[in-house]
């Protein structure tokens, strides 16, 4: 179940931060004492409203998509908005008034698709996106080009150094990011400032496919 909740105050321990919540106009007695919740997911909503930047990168990312199905733009948006419910449990949400979060969120989700199923976009995904961090990960994750969306392969802007053995060394702490052959070729060419100036991409800690090598 789900409910809207008011925060009429919070404190700052040594474990975390603590919070009084109430439930307006709900008798809650029968589900604590009955299925001993102990546990709740909890999301912030600070007030704001999508904006219109988001929904332009929405829509473009959207018609994108639709194009590459041959699916009505329409039609498109509402499959994307389930798909987005099924991955993150999301409540229904409209393009028109949700919450910044949401619409930071379902970007992700739509990047995450183009990217898994390897969808052109008509311009660089990193125009697209509200998190640019989540993206690069992405692009990690499903062996893309950071830059153009093709398939990848993982570069160290932190070299692991000569005589290691990379399938022994734990990355996890080296920035790396995702680049085609072109892109990978000319990273190396032009050096990291002027690539991270020129792509607005850069270089991100974590783990990563070991499958991947550059």
């Amino acid at each position: 179940m789900t409910e809207l909740v008011k925060i009429e105050g919070f404190r700052i321990g040594q474990e975390g931060t603590g919070m009084v919540v109430l439930v307006p106009k709900r008798d809650l007695t029968d589900l604590f004492m009955d299925k001993h919740i102990k546990t709740a997911e909890i999301r912030f909503y600070d007030g704001r409203t999508i904006t219109a930047e988001q929904r332009k990168k929405a829509y473009a990312t959207m018609a994108d998509i639709a194009k590459w199905t041959g699916e009505m733009p329409e039609i498109m948006k509402e499959w994307l908005k389930y798909l987005h419910i099924a991955r993150t449990g999301s409540e229904y949400f409209s393009l028109s008034n949700c919450s910044v979060d949401t619409a930071r969120e379902f970007i992700n989700t739509i990047l995450d698709y183009a990217l898994e199923m390897g969808i052109e976009l008509t311009d660089f995904a990193v125009n697209r996106t509200d998190d640019t961090n989540r993206y690069l990960y992405s692009c990690i994750k499903n062996k893309r080009c950071a830059v153009c969306g093709r398939d990848g392969e993982v570069h160290h802007v932190d070299t692991i150094g000569m005589g290691n053995d990379r399938r022994k060394v734990d990355d996890s702490k080296y920035r790396k990011i995702c680049l085609c052959r072109r892109h990978h070729t000319e990273i190396h060419t032009i050096g990291t400032v002027s690539f991270q100036e020129k792509y607005h991409v850069y270089g991100i800690e974590g783990k990563y496919d070991k499958n991947i090598r550059n």
